[in-house]
């Protein structure tokens, strides 16, 4: 079944959303927001559905990021994108059911911050991880949040302040990813760790999603709702924008 630009498949007791922009590297279009989003309602409303399955098509990219192509300079357009996006990548945390990224490439600035909420991510060995915002003069408005959680703060910060990409093996030894697999194997892996989920009691395995996730989207994502738009307003982000565009080193001030 197509969901904006997203094809979403129901094997049993688990769903499959599969990101289909490859030739964009699957970035945060307005597609693929939209056909998550959907698929994330169809999982709540499906009883029959005990977990969900995020992964990218294609060999190059889970999801490279957010889609900068409609990137404008000014107040009202900022606080509207980061009041979206925000509550956007939030809402795999909100889902009362497992979901496991599988990440069989690239997962870069908003593609990290979609496997990061989820439950587990299954690396392929080829995958690799970063927060780049900071080459177009911004920051990840939503790992800036949950990055420390899973990294601590030094590493957190190492990767928000370089923006330099970590390998599969790398992701896995700082709690990033669960476990690498070989990528031939990426999806089947999936599979069989979500019907282990899936067979467990339903109502066991959703208290415990919500206890462990207890708290979050509080004051934390207040803050970034009010901080991440003032970047947007600054020259570093015309140039570091343009510069990507252009395909150029950017030039801060």
């Amino acid at each position: 079944m197509r969901l904006g630009s997203v094809n979403y498949e129901k094997r049993g007791r688990v769903a499959v959303i599969t990101l289909d922009e490859p030739s964009k590297l699957n970035a945060l279009s307005a597609g693929i927001r939209q056909g998550i989003t959907e698929s994330l309602a169809k999982i709540e409303s499906d009883d029959e559905i005990r977990v969900g399955i995020v992964t990218g098509n294609g060999d190059k990219a889970f999801c490279a990021g957010g889609d900068i192509s409609g990137f404008d300079f000014n107040a009202a357009f900022a606080r509207n994108f980061i009041r979206d996006i925000l509550p956007f990548l939030h809402s795999p945390e909100k889902c009362s059911k497992p979901l496991i990224a599988a990440v069989n490439g690239l997962a870069l600035g908003g593609g990290l911050e979609l496997a990061i909420s989820c439950d587990f991510i299954l690396a392929s060995e080829r995958a690799k991880f970063g927060a780049p915002e900071i080459n177009l003069g911004l920051l990840p408005g939503f790992a800036v949040v949950r990055l420390q959680e899973l990294v601590g703060r030094p590493k957190a910060k190492e990767m928000s302040m370089l923006g330099e990409p970590i390998g599969a093996e790398e992701a896995c030894r700082i709690g990033i990813a669960l476990r690498v697999v070989p990528h031939d194997k990426l999806m089947e892996e999936a599979m069989a760790f979500a019907e282990k989920i899936a067979s467990k009691p339903r109502l066991a395995v959703g208290l415990a999603k919500s206890a462990y996730n207890r708290g979050l989207g509080g004051d934390d994502m207040l803050y970034a709702e009010d901080a991440m738009p003032f970047l947007f307003l600054t020259d570093d982000v015309r140039e570091g924008v343009s510069a990507f565009r252009e395909k150029r080193k950017p030039k801060f001030s």
